[in-house]
């Protein structure tokens, strides 16, 4: 049905010839509209910048029509329910222009009301600075880590393969390779397409294990040192819970898993793949420590980190006691927002379970400052970001890198056709169909990728450059600014209660955020203690 209005054109000319026999005026305007139609349709077929108009040709045109008009029927197109989508069409087409190399500049100044309450902005200063380089990094890896990873602090966040195409997959990492940044696997675990892009790795295991599993499903050390030994993978990302359905696990039905799933995580093709809710490897705070310890010893001392959405508060508390009382702490957390979003997800975890990224940022980077163990640690945060300000404002909150997906998404075409569960993805951005994912050429994809990630670092040198800075990292509360109400605006620092290094080592906790829960949280358990 996708390639139906050009087989009709197609069609439309010999009938087009053959009434020109007896009206030739008619005959021929029929003729030559039918075969320049055909025409359009079949280089809409065979080029390789859109894979919508690759899966469809001449009808996705009127998409295009109707975007060049959109200011003037924007209410039908924007604020109507019909699009109430994640993301804001202003939004996409932000990472359009940064994927594609336009400017960015628009006219008639902001959008926003500036007079909302909640609304923020970073100060800037009056001697701004001159930064020679926009490749803003920081080094991952702790005491026991021998060998860190310099990383970006902009990357793509985890997608697998199974829920993302095999060129989408490819496409991303190619561009990771071109642009110098990472790439998380997701769950999935590494598949071909992964190695193919050759980009550094970021390889996440979650409870299923894919890739590093025996055949009931358990963690194997063999096979995990196996994929671990690679050069590509450069850090290992243990996966607690995603903000998108935390505490929840998945399955991909047997009919899904093909050769090359099914080569990646270990199972065997047409057999349901199942995530579990939970490890078996793990199930308190101090076996999770000495989890990662032994990850970092069969992967040679690469960098090993957790993955969470907060949830319980005592259950990370215990988490956090657990790292100090052992001296293993994780060289990275990856703090996963409940914006954070997934096609697998039931609509009630989406929306309402799971600390949203702000709560869950300032959550962990406080009690990791409170225990004196703060250093040790990066934090990497994901959640729904996708501009240069969003980078800012979590720096602000204390993180020390950012992990994006939707925006990557959006620079490999993803139009938000929610249609990611159907298998009938328009731009073979998350299907296993051959038909429609062969429209997302990766040549030309990949391309897009680096440059939205290196337009994205361009304007973050800049707001940098604009507050005085050398690195993002030399953000603090003090620099992001929050309207409260109509009549007052306050820094972040002022907004919200932070602990100073230790304030967690001694018995007299006052903070309210911890004084509830502190003291019934413990190490060997992730039980609520009496």
């Amino acid at each position: 049905m996708r390639y139906t209005p050009l087989a009709v054109v197609i069609l439309v000319v010999p009938v087009g010839l053959a009434v020109s026999s007896y009206h030739p005026i008619w005959g021929g305007l029929i003729t030559v509209l039918a075969m320049s139609l055909s025409a359009w349709g079949l280089f809409d077929l065979t080029q390789t910048h859109s894979s919508v108009l690759r899966n469809y040709p001449i009808s996705a045109r009127m998409r295009f029509l109707l975007e060049t008009f959109r200011p003037e029927i924007r209410q039908y197109f924007v604020e109507s329910d019909q699009d109430a989508t994640p993301f804001s069409r202003e939004q996409r087409a932000l990472v359009y222009r940064r994927a594609k190399g336009i400017d960015g500049l628009r006219p008639f100044g902001t959008q926003l009301d500036v007079e909302k309450i909640g609304h923020e902005w970073i100060n800037h200063s009056m001697k701004p600075s001159h930064l020679a380089s926009q490749d803003f990094r920081v080094t991952i890896g702790g005491d026991h880590c021998t060998r860190p990873y310099k990383a970006s602090v902009l990357n793509i966040s985890g997608m697998s393969y199974g829920a993302l195409s095999p060129t989408a997959i490819e496409a991303l990492n190619k561009g990771a390779a071109k642009g110098g940044f990472c790439h998380t696997t997701g769950e999935g675990s590494i598949s071909r397409f992964h190695r193919a892009g050759g980009g550094d790795l970021v390889w996440q295991i979650g409870s299923g294990y894919f890739g590093c599993r025996n055949a009931d499903g358990s963690f194997s050390e063999d096979k995990f040192a196996e994929n671990a030994g690679s050069d590509q993978v450069k850090m290992i990302e243990v996966k607690l819970s995603q903000g998108a359905k935390p505490g929840h696990g998945g399955i991909l039905p047997g009919a899904k898993v093909t050769e090359a799933i099914a080569e990646a995580r270990g199972v065997q093709v047409g057999e349901d793949c199942i995530s579990p809710s939970s490890h078996s490897a793990f199930s308190t705070p101090l076996e999770l420590c000495s989890f990662m310890q032994r990850l970092r010893e069969l992967s040679s001392g690469k960098p090993v980190g957790i993955k969470l959405c907060v949830g319980h508060p005592w259950e990370w508390f215990a988490l956090a006691k657990a790292f100090a009382q052992t001296g293993l702490s994780p060289d990275f957390i990856t703090v996963d927002g409940a914006e954070g979003g997934t096609g697998a997800a039931p609509a009630e975890f989406a929306d309402h379970y799971g600390a949203p990224l702000r709560e869950g940022l300032m959550l962990v980077h406080n009690t990791l400052l409170g225990l004196g163990i703060r250093d040790k640690t990066k934090i990497i945060v994901s959640g729904k970001l996708i501009s240069a300000f969003d980078i800012c404002r979590m720096f602000a909150l204390g993180a020390d890198a950012c992990n994006m997906a939707r925006g990557f998404m959006f620079a490999i075409g993803c139009i938000q056709a929610q249609a990611c569960h159907s298998g009938k993805c328009p731009t073979g951005v998350t299907t296993q169909e051959p038909g429609r994912y062969r429209a997302l050429v990766v040549d030309d994809k990949y391309i897009r990728v680096a440059q939205f990630h290196a337009n994205t670092m361009h304007t973050l040198k800049e707001a940098i450059e604009a507050s005085g800075l050398a690195h993002p990292r030399d953000l603090t509360p003090h620099h992001l600014i929050i309207r409260v109400n109509s009549r007052e605006v306050r820094s972040a620092a002022s907004q919200y209660l932070w602990l100073e290094q230790g304030d967690l080592m001694g018995d007299d906790v006052t903070h309210p955020a911890f004084a509830k829960y502190w003291s019934h949280a413990q190490a060997e358990s992730f039980a609520f203690a009496i």
